[in-house]
C-alpha cells in the first residue's frame, strides 16, 4: 500500500504531495488524515506529514521510495479531523482531493502578523532618575521628554504612544535602547473581526415552558454522552436564538467549543452582537469580507483556544477547534448552505459528519425546515424539538392575501395593491415601520425593443441585462447580475435601430422610486446587493432602520431573514409568484420559505403585526399554507409531489454538470454519457437531459447538465465514480462538477 502525504500543511503549496510506502505493520492503523513521521530530503530528516490518499498503485519506481517511519501521535490533531472531512467531501461530492483540502483548510496569502512594541526601563528606578538629571543638564530635550513620559505612564509605554504623544522619533528610541536605558519587547496582537461589546456577561432571558423543556432534554442527553442531530423547528419569533445560547452555555461549561453557522453575511452584525453580549471575549466571526490578515488571525485564535465560539456562513464549519462540542446551523433551509462551486457540498451533511468525528452534537434550526430535514425528523433520523409560541407571548401576525387579478379588474395597475396603500398610510400615521420585499434588485427586470421584441442580453452570458439607475432620471446602465458586465443604456435597439426601447419587469430600485412618488413624506431605505457594498454595508442599512431613521425598508430576500425589528408592524411581499414557477423542483419550497420568513418579520414586539401577500395564484398550496398558518399543508403536498416524480428527499438525485468553451463539446459528451448510463442501469435510474444548466452560457463558458434520479444514494455514488473514470479515459477540455442530493 502507498500513501500520498502533505509534508507541511502550513505552507501555501498544499498541492505538493509525496508518495511513501506504508509498512505492513501500519496498514491497519493508517487512513486519510493520519499524522505520520516520514524521512524527507537527502538528509532523511524526520518531518510530520498528513495522509491525504491511499492507493495500491505506485506513482514511480518503488525501489526509490521511502517508508513511513511511524504514526506521529495517537491523539488525532484537528488537522487530521479536517482532512478526514475533506476525504468525505471528495467521495460524496465528486471533487478532487486537492479541491476538498483547499475547502476545509483554505490556502491564504502570507500575511504579516501585527505586533505591539513595548518600551520598559532596563535599569533600576533610582538610576533612571540619575540618567534623567544628566540628560536635563545636557539639554537632551527629546530623551528627557520620553523618559518623563514613561515615568508618567507607569514605567511602560508602547512605541506608538512614544512617537505620537511624546514626539520621540526612531533615533531617540534606538539611542535609549543602545545606551541600555530602555529595552523593547514584542507582543502579538490579533486583529479583531468584531468590536468588543460589554465586559460583563449579559444575563440569560427567562425561558418559556417550551424553551425550557428543550434545553433540559438536550442537556440531559448531552451529559449522558448522547450525540445526535436535532431539528429545532420553531415559528418565526419563537426565541430560537435564546435556546441556542442556553445550549451553548451548557456545552461551554463542559470545556467544549462551538460553531454557529448563519446563512448570509447580512445576519452577522445582529447575530454576533447578541452572542458577544452573552459570551464577552469568547466570540469571533469568519466571513468573506474580512481582510486576509483578519481571517488568518481568527483562525489562529480558534486553533490556540483563545476563543470558544465561531460564527459565520458555511466556511466557518471548518474552524480548527480542538474541542468541538456543538455545531448550530441556524436557518438550516437556506440554499446558501449549498456550495455553488466545486466541491458542491451540502453544509448540513458535512456538519453531521464532522460532528461524528469530533464527538459533537448538531442542532439544525429553522421556522421553515427544508423538506429534507422535515422528512428526516418524521422518520426519526433527527430528533425534533418544536416551538409553537412566539417569545414574550407576542401574537402571530394577521395574514391578508391580495389577488392581483382582482386588482387589475379594478383598474389598479400599480405594484401596490389598494389594501397595501391603505395599510402603509395607517402604519406611518402610527409612527410604526414597514418592510416591502421583492426578490429582484435593480430598476427593472430587462430591457426590450417594442418594435422587434429583442431583449438585450449579456454578451458573456445567456441572460438578460438588468436596468439600473446611477442618478435621478432615466435608466442609464444595464448590468449582468451573473458576471457583473455593464454597458450604457442604448438609445436605439441594437438589432433593428428602433428608438422604442424600454424597461420591463420590476426591481427594488424601481419600487423605491414608485414608492417615493406615492408617499413623498416617508423615509425610505433600500437594502440589496447594490446598496450594501463594502465591509460594513449591511450593518449601515440595518442600524439606520433599527434606529428609526426610516419608515419603510425595501429589499430583496436579505431583509426577511432573521432580523428582529420591534417597531415593524407591516410586511408585504409585492410579487409572491416571482420564484414559485422557476424551472427547478425546489421552487415551491423556496417560495414557501421566503414568504413564511417574510411574514415572521411583522409584529415581533408588543405591537400586533400584519402581512400582505400579493399573488396571481392565491389557490396554490404554498399561498394557502401561509394564509392558514398551517405548515403541514405545504409539506404534505410537496412531499406527495416529490414522491410521485421521484425527487429528493424521496429518492436520491445526482446532477452532472459539464462546462466548456464549445457548446458542441458539452452536448456531445453528455449525450454519450446519458446513453451508456441508460443502457447499463435500465430500470434502476431515470436519466434526464442533457439540458442547459440554469444558464446555457455564463462568463463565455457553456454549461450543460445531466440529471440521474430514482436510485439509492450508494448507487449514485457508484455511478459518479464510473463517470469520473469514463471522463478520464476520453480526451476533452471540459470541467466536470457533481451535486448529490439525497
Amino acid at each position: 500500500m502507498f500513501a500520498d502525504i502533505i509534508v507541511d500543511i502550513s505552507v501555501e503549496a498544499l498541492d505538493k504531495t509525496y508518495q511513501y510506502i506504508v509498512p505492513k505493520r501500519l496498514e491497519s492503523e493508517i487512513r486519510i488524515g493520519t499524522p505520520v513521521q516520514v524521512p524527507f530530503g537527502r538528509g532523511n530528516r524526520l518531518l510530520k506529514g498528513f495522509v491525504i490518499h491511499l492507493t495500491e498503485k505506485a506513482a514511480f519506481d518503488v525501489s526509490r521510495m521511502k517508508e513511513i517511519v511511524s504514526i506521529a501521535t495517537k491523539q488525532m490533531p484537528v488537522e487530521s479531523e479536517l482532512l478526514q472531512v475533506a476525504g468525505f467531501i471528495r467521495e460524496r461530492y465528486g471533487s478532487t482531493m486537492n479541491e476538498a483540502i483547499k475547502t476545509v483548510i483554505p490556502i491564504r496569502k502570507k500575511v504579516k502578523s501585527v505586533e505591539e512594541h513595548w518600551l520598559t526601563f532596563a535599569m533600576e528606578k533610582n538610576k533612571v532618575f540619575d540618567v534623567l538629571g544628566e540628560y536635563k543638564r545636557r539639554r537632551y530635550a527629546a530623551k528627557v521628554r520620553l523618559i518623563e513620559g514613561m515615568l508618567a505612564e507607569g514605567d511602560v509605554i508602547n512605541r506608538r504612544t512614544a512617537i505620537q504623544k511624546y514626539k520621540a522619533n526612531k533615533a531617540v528610541i534606538d539611542g535609549l535602547i543602545k545606551e541600555g536605558i530602555v529595552r523593547v519587547s514584542k507582543e502579538r496582537i490579533y486583529r479583531k473581526a468584531v468590536e468588543e461589546q460589554a465586559q460583563e456577561a449579559q444575563r440569560p432571558l427567562a425561558l418559556n415552558e417550551e424553551q425550557q423543556k428543550i434545553v433540559e432534554d438536550f442537556v440531559k442527553e448531552y451529559r449522558k454522552g448522547i450525540r445526535r442531530t436535532y431539528l429545532l423547528y420553531g415559528i418565526t419569533g419563537s426565541g430560537k436564538t435564546e435556546v441556542y445560547m442556553q445550549l451553548l452555555s451548557e456545552v461551554l461549561a463542559e470545556g467544549k467549543q462551538a460553531i454557529v453557522l448563519i446563512p448570509e453575511i447580512a445576519l452577522t452584525f445582529q447575530t454576533v452582537s447578541r452572542f458577544q453580549k452573552r459570551f464577552p471575549g469568547r466570540v469571533s466571526v469568519l466571513h468573506s469580507r474580512l481582510s486576509e490578515g483578519e481571517r488568518a488571525d481568527q483562525i489562529e485564535m480558534a486553533k490556540n483556544g483563545d476563543i470558544d465560539i465561531m460564527i459565520g456562513p458555511r466556511s466557518a464549519l471548518f474552524t480548527p477547534f480542538e474541542r468541538l462540542g456543538i455545531i448550530i446551523m441556524d436557518e438550516e433551509h437556506e440554499t446558501s448552505y449549498i456550495s455553488e462551486s466545486s466541491p458542491r457540498y451540502h453544509t448540513d451533511e458535512v456538519a453531521v459528519y464532522r460532528a461524528k468525528l469530533a464527538g459533537a452534537s448538531v442542532v439544525l434550526g429553522s421556522a421553515t425546515p427544508s423538506v429534507k430535514s422535515y422528512q428526516a425528523a418524521k422518520e426519526g433520523r433527527y430528533k425534533e424539538y418544536r416551538l409553537t409560541k412566539r417569545a414574550g407571548n407576542a401574537a402571530p401576525p394577521n395574514i391578508d392575501i391580495v389577488d392581483l387579478r382582482e386588482e387589475l379588474k379594478a383598474k389598479n395597475r400599480s405594484v401596490f395593491s389598494r389594501l397595501l396603500q391603505q395599510k402603509l398610510q395607517e402604519c406611518l400615521a402610527k409612527g410604526e415601520q414597514a418592510m416591502l420585499f421583492i426578490n429582484r434588485r435593480g430598476y427593472a427586470g430587462f430591457v426590450s425593443c417594442r418594435n422587434c421584441g429583442n431583449v438585450i442580453q449579456c454578451s458573456h452570458c445567456d441572460v438578460s441585462m438588468t436596468a439600473h439607475k446611477n442618478h435621478v432620471g432615466d435608466v442609464d446602465t444595464l448590468v449582468c447580475h451573473y458576471c457583473g458586465h455593464s454597458v450604457a443604456m442604448p438609445e436605439r435597439c441594437p438589432e433593428c435601430g428602433s428608438p422604442y426601447i424600454a424597461t420591463f419587469g420590476l426591481g427594488t430600485q424601481k419600487v423605491e422610486e414608485m414608492l417615493r412618488r406615492l408617499m413623498p413624506q416617508a423615509g425610505i431605505l433600500r437594502m440589496d446587493a447594490d446598496t450594501t457594498t463594502g465591509k460594513h454595508g449591511h450593518e449601515g442599512v440595518l442600524s439606520a432602520f433599527r434606529e428609526g431613521k426610516a419608515d419603510i425598508l425595501i429589499g430583496t430576500q436579505m431583509i426577511v431573514k432573521g432580523h428582529d425589528f420591534p417597531n415593524v408592524t407591516l410586511v408585504a411581499a409585492l410579487a409572491a409568484d416571482m420564484s414559485m414557477f422557476e424551472q427547478d423542483y425546489q421552487s415551491s419550497e423556496r417560495t414557501f420559505q421566503l414568504l413564511q420568513q417574510a411574514s415572521g418579520r411583522a409584529g415581533r414586539g408588543e405591537k400586533p403585526g400584519e402581512v400582505i401577500i400579493q399573488t396571481y395564484k392565491p389557490e396554490h398550496y404554498v399561498i394557502e399554507s401561509i394564509r392558514k398558518q398551517d405548515d403541514t399543508i405545504f409539506y404534505e403536498n410537496e412531499l406527495a409531489y416529490r414522491r410521485m416524480l421521484g425527487y429528493p428527499p424521496c429518492k436520491a438525485m445526482l446532477r452532472v454538470m459539464i462546462s466548456a468553451e464549445k457548446k458542441e463539446e458539452c452536448e456531445q459528451i453528455l449525450q454519450n454519457m446519458a446513453k451508456w448510463i441508460s443502457q447499463k442501469y435500465a430500470g434502476k435510474v431515470s436519466v434526464l437531459g442533457p439540458s442547459a444548466g440554469g444558464l446555457r452560457k455564463r462568463k463565455d463558458w457553456f454549461h450543460w447538465q445531466l440529471m440521474i434520479k430514482g436510485a439509492e444514494t450508494e448507487t449514485l455514488l457508484g455511478i459518479k465514480e464510473e463517470i469520473t473514470a469514463w471522463m478520464e479515459n476520453r480526451p476533452h477540455s471540459c470541467y466536470v462538477q457533481y451535486e448529490l442530493d439525497g
